[in-house]
């Protein structure tokens, strides 16, 4: 078993290692274990980051997760339900969607939909995560309909469900506002909602991988609205694409000013771009697109969210889906407190190639955790 947490002698050998490193380093170090917000400046001296400064920098991490949220990792038992992958959009970066006009699109009706939920429930879910493709000529009320049915059926399970860009397009759809459409899927049983479809918040770069996607203006006022009236929701980074140093850095400030107006970030989910099948990928559609981040990069960009985000957003997320068992252990100790859900059925990241597999057990779950000496 690890040792209690007030045990450990960690804040004196952070200290000491960051007494040896860069002096510029050391300030942003220094500034971030003494309780201050690291502003997206200081947070790119990070992002360069080698050798000793690297080490330092996660432990600091880290230390600041074991003053925070202790040495607990969190999980949640739970189902993915992608219900649709027809969508109207073409984004870049998903190899999930399909023309409603191919052979390979497909479109869940809500009775299965709600059976998929009960077979969760009763395998131990506690929550089932709905999202999916925006189909064209979709009835507006749907996704108020099919939360409705879920909680009819089971109206103790937790629905996290619907992107930004689904309560964008289910008020388009409906001819509601934002506000109107997310109070009817409050009342219909949302719990919370997905912070994805966020990718990058800089809009230049967006009309690059995602050309008609949500924008950065109409994602906030999702957000900022479901806090509003009251409906958390987490958030996300897609990186190691098309992507610099200063966008990551910027994308997490602007999270962060976020948390600061509203408080209803629970979590922050950085999620690596997943390249095998991805169209600007297999199609050269951008010259300059990566193959996915380094695991140096995952390892920078969670413990950098650690670090400027610790003040507000106490939860780090990693996806175990996207980085895979081995790296999520690494990460646990770079800052990182959550290891996200079960998921049992996961088909977005899957589709663009993820090699870690749609299911993760409890006992697997608790068996990595004890590995990585939490």
């Amino acid at each position: 078993m690890p040792a209690n947490s007030e045990d450990r002698p960690a804040i004196a050998d952070v200290e000491a290692l960051v007494n040896l490193v860069d002096p510029g380093v050391a300030r942003v170090l220094d500034h971030a274990l003494e309780g201050k917000d690291v502003s997206a400046e200081d947070a790119l001296t990070l992002m360069t980051t080698t050798g000793l400064e690297y080490t330092a920098m996660t432990m600091a991490a880290d230390e600041l997760r074991r003053r925070t949220v202790g040495d607990a990792v969190t999980y949640v038992v739970n189902r993915n339900i992608n219900f649709t992958n027809v969508c109207i959009k073409r984004c870049g970066f998903c190899a999930f969607s399909r023309d409603f006009r191919e052979e390979e699109g497909y479109f869940l009706p809500i009775n299965e939909i709600v059976r998929r939920a009960k077979e969760a429930w009763d395998y131990g879910a506690t929550e089932v995560c709905i999202q999916a493709g925006l189909p064209p000529q979709m009835e507006g009320d749907l996704y108020i309909r099919l939360c409705g049915a879920i909680k009819e059926e089971l109206p103790d399970i937790h629905i996290h469900g619907f992107s930004p860009e689904e309560v964008l397009y289910g008020s388009i759809r409906s001819r509601w506002t934002i506000k109107e459409y997310l109070e009817g899927l409050k009342a219909a049983g949302v719990g919370s909602l997905p912070g994805t479809s966020a990718e990058i918040l800089d809009q230049g770069l967006r009309d690059r991988i995602s050309p008609g996607r949500i924008t950065v203006d109409q994602w906030t006022e999702v957000i900022t609205t479901a806090h509003e009236l009251g409906i958390p929701t987490t958030s996300t980074i897609m990186f190691g694409h098309l992507e610099t140093n200063e966008h990551i850095v910027r994308h997490i400030d602007l999270l962060r000013d976020i948390q600061r107006q509203t408080g209803g970030i629970t979590e922050f989910v950085p999620l690596s771009f997943v390249h095998a099948e991805a169209p600007m990928f297999i199609k050269s559609l951008e010259d300059s697109i990566r193959t996915g981040p380094t695991g140096m990069d995952v390892i920078k960009v969670h413990a950098i969210a650690r670090i400027m985000l610790n003040n507000w957003i106490p939860n780090i997320q990693a996806s175990w889906v996207k980085e895979g068992s081995r790296v999520s252990q690494l990460l646990l100790n770079a800052g990182v407190n959550d290891l996200g859900g079960t998921l049992i059925n996961e088909s977005i990241s899957t589709s663009a190639g993820a090699q870690h597999g749609q299911l993760m057990r409890p006992a697997e779950f608790r068996e990595m955790i004890r590995q990585a000496g939490r």
